[in-house]
C-alpha cells in the first residue's frame, strides 16, 4: 500500500471539509505548517508538520513527523536526538545535479524524504528511488494532481513510497487514496480438474495485447462466469509456426470475464487501449497491466469445463487450436485442444456475485 498525504496549507475556507473527507477516506497523512491544525486529528492519520520558510517551533504539538529544511532548521538526525518523541524528515527541492544528489543521500539515510521535482521529467525520481531502494526510509513525492500521483506511484515499477498533494477541493483526497491503493490484491488459485471438453463451432475470440511483457508463469484469469476462471498463459513460450509474443494472451471468447482493477471484472469484448487488467502468476501474485490493443476475430472455439474444491465449477471457451494454452500446477503449459478429463489446471473461484462487474452480496445464478 502506497502512502497518501494531503497538504492543507493552501485549501483556505475548505480546510475543515477537506480534513473531514481525508479522515473518512483514511488518507495516511495530513501535512500543515500550523501545529494547531493537527490538534484533535484521530490516531488513524499521521500528523505531519512542515514549517517551510519559518523558524522551527519550540512546541511541535501533536505532530508525529516534522519535515525540515536542513539549511534553515538543522539536520534531521541531529534534531531526532534532541526530540525523540517525533520523527524527522528532510525536504529537498530537486532543480539540478547537486540537489538530485542531496535527494539521493536523503533517500539513503533519512527516515522521511519529502521531494519536489521542479521539472516534469520523472528520470530524477527514478534515480532517487534506485538510490534508496535498500534503505528503510520512505520517499514522499509532491504531485500537482491525482493523474500525476498515479504516475509517481508507478515510476521504476517500485514507485515512490508516497505522494503529497494539495487538494483543489473536496473529492481530491478520496481520489488520491484510491490512486494509492490502485494495485490489486493477490488471489488464491486452486487446482481444477477438467471434466469435459467440447468443440462448439465458430465464434469471436479476443487476443489481449498489453503494454507489458508477461513472465513465463504468468497470464490472465478468464472464465465464462465471474465465479469460475482459468489461468490463460501468455504467448511467452515458443511455438513452431510463429514468433513468441510475450505481451499477448489469446484469452477466450468475447463474452468471457477477466479481472480488471478496483475488484471489478471486465468482459473481454469491452477491453480497449488504456484499460488496466490484472496479470496473475501461478502463485496468485498479481499486478496491473495496461491493455494496448484487443484483436477480436472469428475462430473455431473449444469449451473446457472443470471442477474445483467443494464441487464448484468453471468454464472457459477458447480458440480451438493447440497453440492456445492454459497453465497447470507448477506452471505446466497445457495445450487447450489436448486437455482431457482428469487433467489439472489452475483457476480462481471467487465467491462474490457481480453487478456491472463489481462484487456484490446478492443472489445471481450463472450457468
Amino acid at each position: 500500500m502506497k502512502l497518501s498525504w494531503i497538504d492543507i496549507r493552501s485549501v483556505g475556507s475548505a480546510k475543515a471539509a477537506v480534513v473531514e473527507e481525508a479522515i473518512h477516506a483514511r488518507v495516511d497523512g495530513i501535512l500543515t505548517d500550523d501545529p494547531a491544525d493537527l490538534a484533535g486529528l484521530p490516531p488513524t492519520v499521521r500528523k505531519v508538520l512542515f514549517p517551510q520558510g519559518q523558524t522551527l517551533p519550540e512546541d511541535f504539538g501533536a505532530a508525529d513527523v516534522v519535515i525540515v529544511e536542513a539549511a534553515k532548521h538543522g539536520e534531521p538526525a541531529e534534531l531526532a536526538l534532541r526530540h525523540p518523541e517525533v520523527e524527522f524528515g528532510r525536504y529537498v527541492e530537486i532543480i539540478d545535479a547537486d540537489t538530485l544528489e542531496d535527494a539521493c543521500q536523503s533517500a539513503r539515510t533519512d527516515r522521511w524524504s519529502l521531494l519536489w521535482f521542479r521539472d516534469p521529467t520523472k528520470i530524477p525520481l527514478e534515480i532517487v528511488i534506485a538510490a534508496g531502494a535498500k534503505a528503510e526510509g520512505s520517499l514522499v513525492t509532491l504531485a500537482q494532481d491525482v493523474e500525476e500521483a498515479e504516475i509517481i506511484f508507478g515510476v521504476l515499477e517500485l514507485g515512490s513510497d508516497g505522494v503529497l498533494m494539495a487538494p483543489a477541493g473536496v473529492g481530491d483526497a478520496t481520489a488520491l487514496r484510491r490512486a494509492a491503493e490502485a494495485g490489486v490484491a493477490d488471489v488464491e488459485l486452486v487446482e481444477l480438474e477438467v471434466t469435459a471438453t467440447a468443440h462448439v463451432g465458430m465464434g469471436d475470440r479476443a487476443c489481449v495485447d498489453t503494454a507489458t511483457y508477461f513472465r513465463e508463469d504468468e497470464g490472465i484469469l478468464v472464465g465464462s462466469t465471474s465465479k469460475g476462471m482459468i489461468l490463460c498463459v501468455s504467448e511467452t513460450h515458443p511455438l513452431p509456426y510463429m514468433p513468441t509474443r510475450p505481451f499477448r494472451v489469446n484469452a477466450g471468447a468475447i463474452h468471457s470475464y477477466t479481472l480488471g482493477q478496483n475488484e471489478r471484472t471486465n468482459y473481454l469484448s469491452e477491453l480497449k487501449a488504456g484499460i488496466k487488467i490484472t496479470a496473475v502468476d501461478i502463485h496468485g501474485r498479481t499486478r496491473l497491466v495496461t491493455v494496448g490493443r484487443v484483436k477480436i476475430e472469428s475462430r473455431p472455439l473449444i469449451s473446457i469445463d472443470a471442477v474445483g474444491p467443494g464441487g464448484r465449477t468453471a468454464n472457459l471457451i477458447l480458440q480451438d487450436d493447440w497453440h492456445v494454452r492454459v497453465l497447470g500446477p507448477g506452471g505446466k503449459v497445457l495445450n487447450s485442444t489436448e486437455l482431457k478429463p482428469g487433467d489439472k489446471v489452475l483457476g480462481y473461484l471467487p465467491v462474490e456475485d457481480r453487478h456491472v462487474g463489481y462484487p456484490i452480496n446478492e443472489f445471481c445464478l450463472e450457468k
